[in-house]
């Protein structure tokens, strides 16, 4: 069920294990030009994003995935009480949710949620509860994550205030609760699978549903020559392009968060086996960008392949993604793009946060350690 690319490709189990260690240590207790992990006190730590010095919901549910899948325990429960003491929100229109940026003494940059954050968080609870077993308080780890998923889906019913994270007529995830657009890299029909048998039971239906509608979202999403996805996009799957109250950034374009859908969707095929069109995605953006990797230099691009001229800001994060993309679809580039992401250090210095956490899933999923616990 989870294939080791890398000895697919020749190189040795020592090598594929050596190598995922060391890139693990190296995020959590590297030097302080490698690390993203720090210690809080003797029971708490956090993830920071080095290149906006504060720490997310998104970081912070993804080094508890890494910790989940490497089988560090004290690491998991460390994030997770960091998480819970200064990020959820007891009260208010988000209560149930999570602050999606606060800085590293724990005070709330925001009281806004990120959706992407609590749908990672619940999956890695669920999974903390199945290989180590639930503890109490907080470290009853299944109770959390069923708690996160009633949150998502029933806020603003039966009395509660707020908003849902999930647009419950159509099952597609928000960009935020109360926009009407989404992300296609928030879409986690695999994460969906396994919510439709570990959330409450009443729930379970719509789960089911979100994954069989994230799927066929994915294939809209993704341009049909290119592969390429917009950053933020419309429920039709078209790129978002509407000015935004709280940015004049452009979202519609493959920038970004553009980088984790092929990933994710290699990841879901490696789990389900399920391809009804969204794989060939994976196919499209490996060959696309297969030019580009071989000059050694990316650009930023409409979802058409036409070049914008700025250099992206996370050149590794386009590889390890793309590397990993070649779960869901196998062609005469995807060896070689293994071979690159194997050959590509883990990046250093103020920008090194969203590149390494990419880095570090897509070692995980090629080495077939990225597993359903």
């Amino acid at each position: 069920m989870y294939r080791n690319v890398f000895s697919e490709i020749g190189i040795s189990d020592a090598d594929v294990r050596k190598r995922l260690q060391e890139t693990a240590k190296t995020i959590f207790y590297g030097s302080d030009e490698e690390r993203l992990y720090y210690p809080v006190g003797d029971d708490m730590g956090y993830i920071t994003d080095t290149g906006n010095l504060d720490v997310r919901t998104e970081g912070m549910s993804y080094g508890m995935m890494f910790c989940v899948q490497l089988g560090w325990k004290e690491e998991f429960d460390r994030l997770w009480k960091w998480a819970k003491t200064y990020m959820w929100m007891q009260d208010g229109e988000n209560e149930g949710y999570f602050a999606w940026s606060c800085g590293t003494g724990g005070t709330k940059n925001s009281n806004g949620p990120a959706p992407d954050g609590e749908e990672y968080f619940a999956m890695a609870l669920f999974f903390a509860s199945h290989r180590w077993g639930d503890g109490e308080g907080i470290f009853a780890y299944e109770k959390e994550a069923r708690a996160i998923l009633r949150a998502c889906l029933h806020k603003g019913q039966n009395g509660r205030v707020g908003t849902p994270m999930w647009n419950l007529e159509n099952h597609q995830i928000l960009f935020v609760p109360g926009i009407d657009f989404t992300d296609p890299s928030y879409h986690l029909p695999h994460f969906y699978e396994l919510f439709s048998q570990w959330a409450d039971e009443e729930d379970r239906p719509f789960w089911k549903e979100a994954a069989k509608v994230s799927r066929e979202y994915l294939i809209k999403a993704c341009h049909p020559v290119t592969g390429l996805n917009a950053e933020y996009a419309e429920f039709d799957g078209s790129p978002m392009s509407r000015k935004l109250p709280w940015s004049n950034d452009r979202h519609d374009w493959f920038f970004s968060d553009s980088y984790r859908t092929v990933a994710n969707i290699g990841l879901d095929y490696v789990w389900f086996g399920t391809d009804i069109g969204q794989c060939v995605a994976a196919d499209r953006q490996q060959r696309f960008l297969a030019d580009e990797a071989r000059k050694g230099s990316y650009s930023i691009y409409e979802v058409d392949g036409t070049p914008v001229g700025d250099s992206v800001l996370h050149p590794v994060a386009i590889i390890a993604t793309t590397a990993q993309s070649v779960l869901a679809a196998w062609n005469d580039t995807s060896k070689e793009w293994v071979e690159r992401f194997w050959n590509t250090p883990l990046r250093t210095g103020t920008r090194r946060y969203y590149d390494n956490c990419l880095y570090l899933f897509a070692m995980l999923a090629l080495s077939g350690e990225y597993r359903i616990w």
